[in-house]
């Protein structure tokens, strides 16, 4: 059963929600074979429980937002003013898309991934021309005001200003790691499946660099169910010391 969470912060609740093998290997192609059914079989798993839990928008870096971009380092051709450091596109959307892209290299020709409107997160550096592309293609954005995203005020914007009350956090690898260092992370949901991928040099679930995040948040257990095609779903509270 999942309970409701209250939230005293502007930010929303965020809950990383992630799928591995035991060895927790983040790319699903490498290790899918292993449990005998098909990613597409893997991923209805993963996608039916993100609906179970219930957020109104999800978040992923760059490096994920390619598979669903229009393009990539293809600039924009756009004129005219845009406005920083925050533009909603859309004020009456239900459900957003959110992509951390710091140097605006993903180029998008469209407003929604998959019916929610996107939001594109971006450095203080980037151009008119490319906030420019965003607003002529209806896509809402926000704009840090130092350098790289700064992860906690674009989480605090989502909150006041576009009315997002849970975030699913959905990777990649560096991602995680940045919001689970920053305490950004309330939840930990993740969905286990029967397989050992192995391969080496491959991203775990978070990555967190040199340091790592060993010496940072600790994890509280909430519950643990059978998920299907002999996954388990865990669920962990994240408690920062």
């Amino acid at each position: 059963m999942f309970v409701e969470e209250s939230n005293p912060m502007p930010r929303p609740y965020v809950i990383c929600h992630m799928m591995s093998p035991l060895d927790g290997r983040l790319i699903v192609n490498d290790w899918a074979e292993a449990t005998g059914h098909s990613v597409d079989e893997l991923v209805k798993i993963y996608d039916g429980l993100h609906e179970k839990i219930g957020t109104d928008a999800w978040l992923s870096g760059r490096a994920t937002g390619e598979e669903f971009a229009d393009a990539v380092d293809r600039p924009y051709q756009a004129t005219g003013t845009a406005a920083r450091p925050i533009s909603i596109a859309n004020p009456d959307a239900g459900e957003f898309a959110v992509i951390v892209d710091k140097d605006g290299r993903l180029r998008w020709d469209k407003s929604d991934i998959e019916g929610a409107h996107l939001v594109v997160l971006t450095g203080s550096d980037v151009d008119n021309a490319y906030l420019a592309g965003l607003t002529q293609a209806g896509v809402s954005y926000i704009v840090s005001e130092k350098d790289g995203v700064d992860l906690k005020n674009s989480l605090d914007v989502l909150g006041t200003e576009f009315g997002v009350k849970r975030l699913m956090l959905e990777g990649g690898a560096r991602t995680n790691g940045h919001f689970l260092n920053a305490g950004l992370v309330d939840e930990v949901s993740l969905v286990i499946f029967p397989a050992i991928g192995g391969k080496s040099n491959t991203p775990a679930i978070f990555e967190g660099g040199e340091d790592g995040l060993a010496g940072g948040p600790r994890l509280t257990f909430i519950s643990a169910e059978a998920a299907g095609l002999g996954s388990v779903h865990l669920r962990y509270r994240v408690e920062r010391p």
